[in-house]
């Protein structure tokens, strides 16, 4: 391998699993595939077929980039766990990278990054839009009508169901989710301080009911 830095970026945020294994400008292997279930059991097979096939080993990296959602909460939780796992052993950052960020690299003119979120939702994040879009979930049907203005671009899952409201137009994001997370990734590394952590923008389904406070069993009775 050459002296520039080796970044192994991945995300499985979405029904998907893709990765990029990127050296300085240069894609040494990508992968995507559409994957509604199956991630945790496929993801580290991938990251080892991307390193075999772009001629590297793990100890070759400089970093891992990760992307931390919003999105399922399992296909989160199953990446973040994954990035500060190979982090920690290989003593590289875990570079975390929102989902939202990453669907507007390499966009030009105003755009709104948006992901399917459950019940007719959408996470969203505007950038250069002239109205100021905050990273929030919102359902399609609380979409200010304002978010409109001339040359928006809408991306991402959500991209159809957010422009066909704003009567705008969508587009595909210039990268898969695991590529841009990689280049994104190879960006920050060397400033990145913060924990790789996962955005929600939403509690859990899973999470316990407020009206019942959880029984503690004593298997000693």
């Amino acid at each position: 391998m050459n002296e520039q830095p080796v970044i192994l970026g991945f995300d499985t945020s979405g029904p998907w699993c893709g990765a990029l294994l990127l050296q300085g400008d240069e894609v040494l292997a990508d992968f995507y595939e559409d994957m509604p279930k199956g991630q945790a059991e496929a993801l580290l097979p991938v990251l080892e077929g991307c390193l075999e096939r772009g001629g590297a080993t793990w100890s070759d990296l400089s970093a891992i980039g990760v992307g931390v959602g919003p999105g399922n909460f399992t296909g989160i939780r199953i990446s973040v766990a994954a990035a500060r796992g190979l982090a920690l052993s290989l003593g590289v950052p875990a570079v975390g990278v929102d989902l939202l960020d990453a669907l507007a690299l390499g966009a030009e003119g105003p755009m709104i990054s948006s992901l399917t979120a459950p019940r007719e939702h959408v996470y969203v994040a505007g950038f250069g839009t002239h109205a100021n879009i905050a990273k929030q979930m919102i359902a399609l049907v609380d979409v200010p009508a304002d978010w409109a203005e001339p040359g928006l671009k809408c991306v991402g899952t959500g991209a159809v169901a957010l422009a066909a409201t704003l009567r705008v137009d969508a587009a595909l994001a210039k990268y898969a989710p695991g590529s841009a997370v990689a280049r994104i990734a190879a960006q920050r590394w060397q400033s990145e301080t913060a924990r790789a952590t996962p955005l929600y923008l939403k509690p859990p389904d899973a999470a316990p009911s407020r009206d019942t406070a959880p029984v503690m069993l004593d298997h000693g009775t």
